[in-house]
């Protein structure tokens, strides 16, 4: 049975990581995903938007796949549903990305175990801008 990274964990990711890509990234700012990326690109993030469907969210180039965008990413910020995730979790093997975070509500145990077999760390069913308030804004 999966579990996420202890607090202390994610709170080092989430202190050390620098640029995240937001699969499934709408341009629509009524979108969730688009509300927690530009919180997250507020709190100094860099934003890598993945999604064949748009070519700008948050004044950042778009990228249709993963294995486009050319430089290193820290995290994959996952919102698309559970059913796509090991699919997504495929393509982040094929590149340097070390975490793999599926927003809240998404979980695949398929995908953790597919995650885990190829050394990439994964956080599931974990709102990345939640965590990011409690665990490292929070903290003196």
């Amino acid at each position: 049975m999966f579990e996420n990274p202890s607090q202390s964990e994610i709170r080092e990711i989430l202190k050390h990581a620098k640029t995240i890509a937001v699969v499934g990234l709408s341009d629509n700012p009524d979108r969730e995903s688009y509300a927690i990326a530009k919180e997250m690109q507020k709190r100094g993030y860099k934003i890598v938007p993945v999604n064949p469907n748009v070519s700008e969210v948050l004044g950042e180039k778009a990228y249709p796949t993963l294995q486009a965008v050319p430089h290193p990413v820290d995290i994959v910020d996952v919102f698309r549903r559970s059913e796509a995730l090991v699919g997504v979790v495929e393509d982040v093997v094929q590149t340097n990305a070390p975490v793999i975070w599926a927003q809240q509500g998404v979980y695949s145990e398929s995908a953790a175990e597919l995650a885990k077999a190829n050394d990439k760390v994964m956080i599931m069913d974990r709102c990345i801008m939640v965590m990011h308030s409690i665990l490292v804004k929070g903290q003196a």
